[in-house]
Parts: C-alpha cells; structure tokens; sequence
C-alpha cells in the first residue's frame, strides 16, 4: 500500500515518519555489490553441492515457506531467495502474484487463499517472508487467520508508515491510478491510495497478532525506499542488516538472516551485530 504525493491521506504517513530525501535512493546503487555477492555464494555452493557425499543434505524444515513479492514486483523477483532457502531445506511457493500493482485488498484476498491452499496440501500452518508492501500484506493476513500463519518476516515493510516513501515510488503509483482511471481496472485505484481502501488496508498491516505468530522485521538503516523507522514494529524481533531496499530480495546477508528467523528455535541476531564483532 503506496500512495502517490498528489493524493496522500495524512494517516499514512504518521508524525515522527518522513520520506527519504531526493539522494537518499542514490543508496540503492548498492544493489549491484549485493547482486555479486549472490552471484559469488551461489557459485560456491554449487561447488560445495558437488563435493558433499550422498545424504548430507541439510534437514528439511517442518513448515512451508510463501514468498511474497514487493510494490511493482513478482514472484520472479524472490527467485534468488527462494533458490537459497530450498537448499537449506526450506519447502518455498511462490505466492502467484505476477506484477504487485493491485488493489491491496484484493491482493489481500488472494494471499489467503493462497495459504489455504498450501496448508491443506502440506497439513501445517505456513511461514511468510514479505518483501516491502508484501510484508505488509503478509501481517494484515497473519493477524486475520493465525491457523493459517505461524511466522512472518518482514523485508524493508513500512508498516508503520506507508506513506514515508521515496518520491519515485509515487511518481509509480501516480501512474497506476491513471492507468486505472483510463479503464485498466486490475491496477491499483485511487481509493486503494488514498480512500476507504487505503484506510482499511492500513488498519489491517497495524492489526495485534496473536501470540501463536512469530514476527521478524528486517530492516536497513541503508534503505533509500522507504523511511527505515517505519520498518520496525512493536510487535516484531528487530534484525538490523547494511542492505539496499531492492538488494533485500537476494542479499545473501539478509538472506541468512531470514534463514534464521524461519526457525525460530535459533536465536535471531543482527547481521550488523556480527559485522561488528558483537556476536561471538
């Protein structure tokens, strides 16, 4: 749920919330070192495939794991991610959604029925890592339909602040509304933006989660999208990475903190903490 600068509701974009400055996305440039890095990991795994012997295969996690893309994104998009965590022994979906430029709440609607699908056919409840808006609609549906959510986690997700976002991201969205206006009805409205729609989905990304359901935010001081404050929620276990906004959907950085938080019997760490020599 992005809104454009023209037709912003004020609650999207609470006190204390601001939106990155004109340079602060010059930070995403990062996201060519991040892309060499899964580059250069997903190298040597692969060698490290071929030397391990029959049966060393890691143990295969009990719950599935739905990938939900970010604004503007697809499946496709969560690719890398998804590729990483099924050789750690994660069962990945992918959340059917080509391009994320939908009405919010019908996207909504979609991911639940999506995840009733993967619990009927794996017989468990279902992990969600959300990227960005994905994140978001991830927690609004987390917080509907706990039989259905056993985890979340949460990439660069402003749900506290939607509207504290960088203002090319409303040039996207303002194009989006005009489209919808011309007659492109499947693309996100003015109502999802800025009316009851945007209201409603608001309301459900700030919804209490029920004990049942583990929360992890990832986040990036980094992030030249969104306002990072925006990104940590009270509700959630904070891990604090040095990533691009983009660069969280195949930083292997972040990536192995999203491992960690999908089981949660592992204490989850900040990667920035390791980087600083404040975890053993």
């Amino acid at each position: 749920m992005i809104v454009t600068q023209r037709t912003v509701a004020a609650f999207l974009t609470p006190e204390g919330f601001s939106q990155p400055s004109a340079r602060a996305v010059l930070r995403e440039g990062s996201l060519v070192t991040e892309a060499g890095r899964y580059a250069l990991q997903a190298l040597s795994s692969r060698g490290t495939r071929r030397r391990t012997p029959y049966g060393g295969h890691p143990v295969r996690a009990a719950e599935p794991v739905l990938l939900v893309p970010g604004f503007l994104a697809g499946d496709s998009s969560l690719g890398p991610m998804s590729r990483t965590l099924r050789r750690q022994g994660f069962r990945t979906y992918r959340a059917d959604i080509r391009a994320n430029v939908g009405c919010t709440l019908a996207a909504a609607a979609q991911l639940e029925e999506r995840l009733e699908e993967i619990a009927q056919r794996r017989g468990s409840r279902v992990r969600i890592v959300g990227h960005s808006l994905g994140g978001m609609l991830a927690r609004g549906v987390a917080a509907r339909r706990p039989d259905l959510v056993a985890g979340i986690v949460t990439l660069g997700s402003p749900m506290l602040a939607p509207g504290a976002h960088h203002a090319s991201l409303a040039r996207s969205v303002d194009l989006l509304v005009r489209l919808n206006r011309a007659g492109m009805r499947n693309l996100m409205a003015e109502d999802c933006v800025a009316g009851r729609c945007a209201q409603e989905s608001f309301d459900q990304a700030r919804a209490a989660l029920p004990a049942g359901v583990d929360f992890t935010a990832i986040y990036s001081r980094r992030d030249g999208i969104v306002d990072w404050r925006a990104c940590i929620d009270p509700a959630a276990r904070p891990v604090e990475v040095r990533s691009s906004h983009v660069g969280m959907a195949f930083d292997p950085v972040v990536i192995a903190a999203v491992s960690a938080a999908l089981r949660p019997a592992v204490p989850v760490v900040s990667a920035v903490e390791v980087d600083r020599g404040e975890i053993a």
